[in-house]
């Protein structure tokens, strides 16, 4: 049972990676190509260090760190969005470290990091894949180094991928919450932007 239950997860994995990549074909309703005023605070009150970008898509965040001095990486898992970011950083002119890799297992991340930016992508992950990111998230987080996430919440009724109240609870073990501003999303969802700071007394 086990086996079967890996292999249909293993199987819903692969479909959602090619819907992703065909969405990429065109522009997701995410894809602003603008980076959102929380993080450009951030940037206007910390100074240069070095940044990863958990679900970069096509890299708008990751040049808008290199272009104020950041030692900027990302990562996604759509292959087709790592392409057009690179394109994207080759005409601003800007150097850049991009992959595509597994946010919650990546094989091309080494070292520690001063920020990691997450827009959207831990609310999306499974329970599994939750408790592998948040364990990876304290292994390459600077000490004092700060988490700044975006996600929404999941549906009420449970339906759909999304955030819960538990979810937010794995971070507490390691990172200590600096700010939070709940809103919601595109109008409709509960969603929040969440900053924590990896405590120097919890650094694993």
């Amino acid at each position: 049972m086990r086996e079967l239950s890996c292999r249909i997860s293993w199987i819903m994995s692969w479909l959602r990676q090619i819907y992703f990549n065909l969405l990429y074909f065109r522009k997701p309703p995410w894809d602003t190509q603008l980076s959102p005023p929380e993080l450009i605070e951030f940037i206007g009150n910390h100074p240069p260090g070095r940044a990863l970008d958990l679900g970069c898509g096509t890299g708008t965040n990751v040049i808008t760190l290199a272009q104020h001095g950041w030692e900027a990486t990302g990562i996604d898992y759509v292959g087709h969005a790592i392409r057009i970011a690179r394109r994207k950083a080759q005409q601003a002119g800007v150097s850049v470290e991009l992959h595509v890799d597994d946010v919650s297992k990546p094989k091309h991340i080494t070292g520690r990091f001063d920020l990691i930016l997450d827009i959207g992508c831990y609310h999306s992950l499974d329970s599994d894949h939750k408790d592998a990111y948040v364990l990876n998230l304290e292994r390459i987080t600077a000490k004092g180094g700060t988490y700044l996430m975006y996600g929404f919440f999941q549906a009420p009724d449970g339906s759909g991928r999304g955030m819960r109240k538990f979810d937010l609870d794995r971070f507490g073990t390691s990172f200590n919450l600096i700010k939070r501003e709940d809103g919601t999303d595109r109008g409709e969802r509960p969603s929040v932007w969440l900053t924590y700071n990896r405590s120097p007394d919890k650094q694993g």
